[in-house]
């Protein structure tokens, strides 16, 4: 990797890694900042995984181990509390001065993980919608999601085209928005600010392996999950009467577990449905990890070839 010098500014190095769950990328950092390492330079490897933020789910979410994260300094893996939410923004904020941290050090960070909302906020910045007041948001939410569906059809028709009829949260989103300020969401991602894209010299890479290989690997790791820690994880966070609509409580496994331990399904039952959960989960950030990101970003099949692309 190398920096860039354009209109006199040296912009630094910033390596990236995305993929969809269960596709490698957290070895594939470790073997990258190994080459690193192997050429005098040294990786950091900084989390771009909204699971992967809290601290309550190291198995659930597939953090790396003790053992990974003593091979390469990591940062903001199970940095938030569970009883808290990691907004977009809030990440973006902390990874940007994680990432210039690192650069100023003189060290190269490793961007790793499949939540594109986090990449894009990070990269692209962040449209400043205003809050939105309480009596439009309730009164949006209380709408069923057909009815919201259709009311965006008439009032904003590009994101109505865009989402699928049963994202009830994302359609609320979208229809809280126009109404209380007029614009649609478009309008205001069109007026994004605070990204980095522009101050960094990017290396990415999306690792997109063959689909029946990775929903192969979603099947066995929940299973293995379970072995290693993941029904004690569950019984913890119950224990702690989280509010159900945080986002460590909705968790891919969260559910699943849960269920079985209350009695309402068996063992076998938790399996499939976490294992179903987590390929269609990896499907999603396939889909779009395949057309959202730049064009020009390779995308690649196997560990390999992303390696090279990296080096």
């Amino acid at each position: 990797m190398s920096t860039d010098v354009i209109s006199g500014e040296t912009r630094k190095p910033l390596a990236l890694i995305a993929g969809p769950t269960a596709s490698g990328k957290s070895a594939l950092a470790l073997r990258f900042a190994d080459t690193l390492a192997a050429g005098g330079r040294r990786g950091v490897i900084v989390n771009a995984d909204s699971a992967q933020v809290y601290a309550d789910l190291r198995v659930l979410s597939a953090r790396p181990s003790p053992e990974e994260e003593a091979r390469a300094e990591h940062r903001l893996f199970g940095a938030w509390d569970g009883s808290q939410t990691c907004s977009a923004a809030e990440w973006a904020e902390a990874a940007k001065r994680e990432i210039a941290a690192i650069q100023c050090a003189g060290n190269v960070p490793i961007l790793v993980g499949g939540t594109g909302l986090y990449i894009r906020t990070l990269l692209d910045g962040i449209a400043p919608i205003p809050a939105i007041s309480d009596h439009v948001r309730d009164a949006v939410r209380a709408m069923p999601t057909p009815d919201a569906y259709a009311e965006l059809a008439l009032e904003d028709p590009a994101s109505h085209a865009r989402l699928d009829p049963g994202d009830s949260q994302r359609i609320s989103r979208a229809l809280e928005v126009v109404r209380a300020t007029g614009l649609t969401l478009g309008d205001w991602q069109q007026r994004r600010e605070g990204g980095i894209g522009e101050a960094v010299s990017l290396n990415p890479v999306i690792l997109l392996p063959e689909r029946e290989w990775l929903y192969a690997r979603c099947d066995a790791r929940f299973v293995h999950m379970l072995d290693e820690g993941a029904v004690a994880e569950v019984e913890a966070l119950l224990a702690r009467n989280l509010d159900p609509d945080l986002p460590v409580m909705r968790a891919i496994g969260v559910r699943e577990i849960a269920g079985w331990l209350r009695g309402e399904w068996s063992r076998e039952e938790a399996i499939a449905k976490g294992q179903q959960a987590t390929r269609n989960y990896a499907k999603r950030q396939y889909t779009w990890l395949r057309h959202q990101p730049p064009a020009d970003w390779p995308r690649v099949e196997s560990a390999g070839d992303a390696l090279a692309v990296l080096a």
